[in-house]
């Protein structure tokens, strides 16, 4: 598989990485409906067996159990892994989510080590800051996050659903890597709002999660009741009636365009990120989808694929928040 530098710091990747996210359950609740614990570890095989051995968790999730599935999966091969993990959210002694955002120097210190505990290693290769901590100055997090890169701990920085101005102040206290944030045909804020732009100026890379917008554009969702009773995507705005049946046309027009070119909807929509230099991150806990979203990096787009795709979901085009009232409020 073709490989990308993710920033200029040095950090090298292959131009798609694995969202692990749905390996896991949450709480007491199923991410992307019910995880098989065994099939998400023959996932992350998989994609390694493909060329595809970077892997994305966070300690949110479960929480903690998909770091600790992640360590089994790599147990014995962990040189072989590119492993990405974030912290922030704020959990506490009894491994509850407080749902507050914590960047305080002494929680990074606190999260690093529960999170190279969980993983069953001794560095994490790319650290990100979940959400911004709107009460902790991004100098003072990005400071403690800098001495773990010192300690050999962490090999390098990243930042997610973060602003341009807080990437150029994070930027001046020490090199941030990469940036993450939600982005897809159907979620493109980033760019609107210069993000894109003011991380090319200064040589940071961008991993696009949901990339297939949280399902929507693989096209096997044509109704809400398609999604599982206590799926979280219940509560997301562009699943929720005002938007849902308007964002099917917008698939159905991309499913269109895919039948012609001889490839899955889903594909169409990762080869279109990854024709912009952009890392995607598509989350999946099968082999199946696993091997299909790895096969997009074979797809070559003409500018003139690009600007019809473009065409039917415009920049600006509402699909719908990405999250609820509250984890809205929560982006920088």
């Amino acid at each position: 598989m073709r490989k990308i530098n993710l920033g200029t710091e040095g950090l090298v990747v292959p131009i798609i990485g694995l969202g692990c996210m749905g390996m896991t359950g949450f709480e007491d609740g199923n991410m992307y409906g019910v995880a098989d614990e065994q099939e998400a570890i023959s996932t992350i095989h998989r994609s390694l067996e493909l060329g595809g051995n970077f892997l994305d968790t966070a300690d949110l999730y479960g929480p903690f159990k998909n770091e600790q599935l992640i360590a089994k999966a790599i147990k014995g091969k962990r040189q072989s892994y590119i492993i990405a993990t974030k912290f922030g959210w704020e959990i506490d002694e009894n491994d509850k989510i407080t749902w507050a955002i914590n960047g305080e120097k002494k929680y990074v210190k606190k999260a690093v080590e529960r999170s190279l505990k969980n993983l069953h290693t001794d560095y994490i290769d790319l650290y990100y800051l979940h959400r911004l901590d709107k009460n902790t100055p991004i100098e003072e997090t990005v400071e403690a996050m800098s001495e773990l890169v010192k300690e050999g701990k962490v090999g390098y920085l990243g930042l997610s659903e973060v602003s341009s101005e807080t990437v150029k102040r994070a930027h001046l206290v020490h090199p941030i890597t990469a940036v993450q944030s939600e982005y897809s045909l159907f979620e493109r804020t980033v760019e609107g709002r210069g993000v894109l732009q003011t991380l090319h100026e200064l040589g940071i890379g961008f991993v696009a999660y949901s990339p297939l917008g949280r399902g929507f554009l693989s096209g096997q969702i044509r109704t809400i009741d398609d999604l599982p009773e206590n799926d979280f995507r219940r509560a997301i705005p562009r699943f929720q009636e005002a938007h849902f049946y308007k964002n099917i046309e917008l698939v159905k027009a991309i499913e269109m365009m895919a039948e012609e070119r001889n490839v899955t909807s889903s594909q169409l929509a990762l080869a279109w990120i990854i024709s912009k230099g952009i890392l995607p991150i598509p989350g999946t806990k099968r082999r199946k989808y696993l091997e299909q979203n790895l096969a997009a990096t074979e797809i070559q787009l003409s500018e003139a694929d690009l600007s019809k795709l473009e065409s039917i979901v415009p920049l600006g085009t509402d699909t719908g928040n990405p999250y609820d009232e509250f984890s809205m409020g929560l982006i920088d």
